[in-house]
């Protein structure tokens, strides 16, 4: 099993931490990953676009000349597609974005995006979060600290780091998770990917 540095809050190492090969350290699969980006992107779609065709527009009941002897092409509405303030031809109307995607593809592209998180050494594990009231300029001086203040960071928390979960999402180059809420979206649209230690041990052994 391979093994990374666990950090406390100042950026100091404090123990090494062994990681579960099979979830973090696979050749990732990168095409089950954009499937999978794109399965979530999918779901989030609300799907509620909509145009008016000819039948919807309001107006153009009348013929607007008659068939033949004017010399024009015939005309049947003003609301005809060819028509300004017409209807739409071959608009989207609503419908339902999403498609499945088997349960054991979502466990491998996690796996893989973990696994190339490491790889490129990205992944960064904390052993706790130990914020005893909501407070940003706590959370700015920890991303300084780790070097790490000037790029774009995920930070994925424990089940009930509600202090923390406060204190780092006024800042707008970080997006916060708990644990439940990770997915192969949120660890690959960053550039440091920020585990608190359980949720790291979690992962290694719900996606085995």
């Amino acid at each position: 099993m391979s093994t990374i540095e666990v950090k406390n809050i100042a950026g100091a190492k404090v123990s090494d931490l062994e990681l579960n090969d099979a979830v973090y350290g696979i050749v990732p699969n990168v095409p089950v990953m954009h499937q999978c980006v794109r399965y979530l992107m999918a779901k989030d779609r609300q799907g509620t676009h909509k145009v008016k065709n000819r039948h919807e527009v309001s107006g153009g009941g009348k013929k607007p000349w008659r068939q033949k002897g004017t010399g024009r092409a015939r005309q049947g509405s003003i609301r005809a597609p060819q028509w300004r303030g017409g209807g739409v031809v071959f608009g989207p109307t609503p419908r339902d974005h999403s498609f499945s995607m088997n349960k054991k593809e979502i466990k491998l592209a996690m796996r893989s995006a973990l696994s190339a998180k490491k790889a490129d050494n990205e992944l960064l594990v904390i052993d706790a979060f130990p914020f005893e009231k909501p407070r940003t300029k706590d959370a700015v001086k920890f991303l300084k600290d780790l070097g790490i203040a000037d790029k774009r960071v995920t930070i994925v928390l424990p089940e009930g780091a509600i202090d923390a979960a406060l204190s780092f999402r006024n800042i707008p180059s970080v997006t916060v998770l708990f644990d439940r809420e990770i997915d192969t979206y949120f660890m690959l649209d960053n550039n440091v990917l920020v585990l608190s230690e359980p949720v790291a041990t979690r992962l290694g052994e719900v996606l085995a």
